[in-house]
């Protein structure tokens, strides 16, 4: 489970909202926080409304205060200032992966809006993409859900994809950590709800179409029984459903309904046109739910 958990800042009180979250994660956890800061080229003088911190002098003793007031005394605390100016930030918090052998990265999404996430990534979406340590983004505009984050209540989305059973996996290890009851859903879309790649196919044969997707509940219903029979054998608690309609949508309703701490998603990590083009479930959620929302990689 998570042991080394890394937090980017920039500064910002947006950024910083993440700490609760990392710090209540890290006492459940017994894990190490790595802080860190990398130093932007060509930087604004401002970000999100404070002050950009620019010199590495400014940014350590930023990072030493936060390392000393943020977290409680049963908490190991490191920081870390990335001096060489860089260009692309989601690249320099991705290649520090080899130094730090950190297992968990907490951001705060505070990206462009709604569109131009989807369309070309905030920074914590192009580590997704472009890394394989699962993320947690945090979103700040909700205080409710940020104050403290334990872990008790989480939602599992599968659609019966072997790949994106590794977010099964690490949901039931951090349940198992957390004494956590997990919530599975698998949400089977209506013809009127197709998207992505499926969308053009589907107008040449909406009857067959339609009877496809009705036959492929009972498959969800049996894969779902499986799942909950693996995870029962590791002592953790869950229940599963399964929901018509489209994914996103039902993914928000869903954390709302159970009250959901935290959802893991399994996710490809695609951005720009290809989200578009996929349909990304992910991106959709990001946008549109404010419950923390734990991103694991999965393969092609």
């Amino acid at each position: 489970m998570f042991k080394h958990i890394l937090v980017p800042l920039d500064g910002s009180q947006l950024a910083e909202s993440t700490l609760p979250v990392a710090a209540t994660l890290a006492e459940q956890l017994h894990a190490t926080v790595i802080l860190i800061h990398v130093i932007e080229k060509s930087v604004h003088t401002g970000v999100h409304g404070d002050v950009h911190l620019s010199k590495a002098d400014e940014a350590d003793a930023y990072l030493h205060k936060i390392s000393e007031t943020a977290f409680p005394a049963t908490v190991k605390v490191s920081y870390h200032v990335h001096e060489a100016e860089v260009e692309n930030v989601a690249n320099s918090i991705v290649a520090h992966k080899d130094e730090f052998t950190h297992d968990l990265v907490v951001m705060c999404t505070h990206g462009r809006g709604r569109a131009m996430n989807l369309l070309f990534g905030s920074i914590a979406q192009q580590v997704i993409a472009k890394g394989t340590t699962p993320v947690l983004l945090i979103h700040p505009d909700r205080p409710k859900h940020i104050e403290v984050t334990h872990c008790q209540t989480m939602l599992v989305p599968l659609d019966g994809n072997p790949q994106h059973e590794q977010s099964l996996q690490v949901a039931t290890d951090l349940a198992a950590a957390c004494s956590a009851i997990l919530h599975l859903i698998t949400v089977v879309e209506t013809f009127t709800t197709l998207s992505g790649r499926w969308t053009s196919p589907s107008r040449f044969l909406p009857g067959t179409t339609s009877r496809m997707l009705d036959m492929s509940v009972q498959d969800a219903e049996a894969y779902l029984d499986e799942m909950l029979e693996q995870i029962s054998e590791k002592g953790v608690s869950a229940t599963a459903t399964v929901l018509r309609g489209d994914p996103a949508e039902h993914i928000r309703d869903a954390a709302q309904k159970v009250g959901a701490d935290v959802i893991v998603l399994g996710t490809h990590g695609k951005l720009g046109m290809y989200a578009l083009y996929e349909g990304s479930v992910a991106n959709k959620v990001c946008c549109t739910c404010d419950v923390p929302l734990l991103l694991i990689p999965v393969g092609e």
